[in-house]
Order: structure tokens, then sequence, then C-alpha cells
């Protein structure tokens, strides 16, 4: 596995031609930057997600090049907090293109593993790192078939069972 940064990963996702798709199973990401963020939507403040523009900008890019973003949420209810906040600033996400899902984890019923993921065209697999603080660090990537088949697996099982943003918040418990 070789650690792509910054550009690196950016790049790692232009590379995509069909499909990118991230899988993520934490219940809570403690980013430091985030923070401030999560302290104003809890506090019931305005957001403007300004701070959003350059992932949806990103995401645009990428759908005007023909890649589907897709993104699977694995969560647990009732949700946490950092679950609640995802759920809104989602709304950016799916404006910008990305197709996002949400999957309570008691109905999963297989295991998905402790560990998010971009997969690229169901060959590349992109592990995300995180350092202790809870800073994103890049993502770990291989091209290994065995576990780019194993997370084709995970990807199909989820997602065929995932809810759309749109519809889960409807029915959610919040």
């Amino acid at each position: 596995m070789r650690l792509v940064q910054g550009e690196t990963f950016n790049d790692l996702l232009r590379s995509a031609r069909s499909e990118a798709f991230h899988l993520e199973v934490q219940d809570s990401y403690e980013c430091p930057e985030d923070a401030e963020l999560l302290r104003a939507f809890l506090d019931g403040e305005p957001d403007d997600y300004g701070w959003m523009s350059d992932w949806a900008g990103f995401v645009r890019e990428l759908t005007a090049n023909g890649v589907a973003v897709r993104r699977a949420r694995v969560v647990t209810v009732p949700h946490v907090a950092w679950t609640r906040w995802g759920l809104e600033v989602a709304a950016v996400n799916i404006a910008a293109g990305e197709d996002i899902r949400y999957l309570p984890r008691h109905q999963i019923g297989a295991s998905v593993g402790s560990d998010d993921w971009w997969l690229i065209d169901g060959r590349v697999v992109a592990y995300t790192v995180f350092d202790e603080a809870g800073t994103w660090q890049g993502a770990a990537v291989t091209d290994d078939p065995v576990l780019a088949s194993r997370c084709c697996e995970i990807r199909d099982a989820v997602w065929g069972r995932a809810t759309p943003r749109s519809e889960y918040v409807q029915t959610s418990q919040q």
C-alpha cells in the first residue's frame, strides 16, 4: 500500500472512469477542524456551507466527466450528534452530484469492517487514514484484487440495502 495525500488523493479520484464509491462506517469523526462547525450546528447557528465549496466543486468536476460519486454511510440509531450534522451537510454534497445513502448499523446483515474506504472503478481501494487526533492524513491505496473484490461485495450489499438521504431523513428517528 502507498499513502496518498492532498492533490495526489484528488488525482486518484480523478482517475476514476465510472465510479468513486465511499463507504463510511464511523459514527463520529472527531476532526479538530470540524469541531467549531459541529458546535455551531448543535447550537442552531446558521451555516452558509462555504467551507464545502472546494469539495462540491470537485464532485461537480468528477460527475461532469461521467463518474458516479456515491457514498454509503452506516450509522448507529439513535444518531449521535455528528450523524445528525452529517445528514444536514450531505445536502451540499448531493446538490453537487453525489448520491448519498444511509443504512442503520443494525440492518447491515453482514460484516463491513471498521475502516472507511473509497473504491475506484471496483479495482482500487483507498483506506482512509486518520491520526490520533482524528485529522485526515490521506489514504492507504492498494490495487490488490482480493481486497478490491471484497470491497465490491461490501459495496453491493450495503448500497442495495441503504436508503437515499432524502427518504432517510423523512423516516429516521433523529
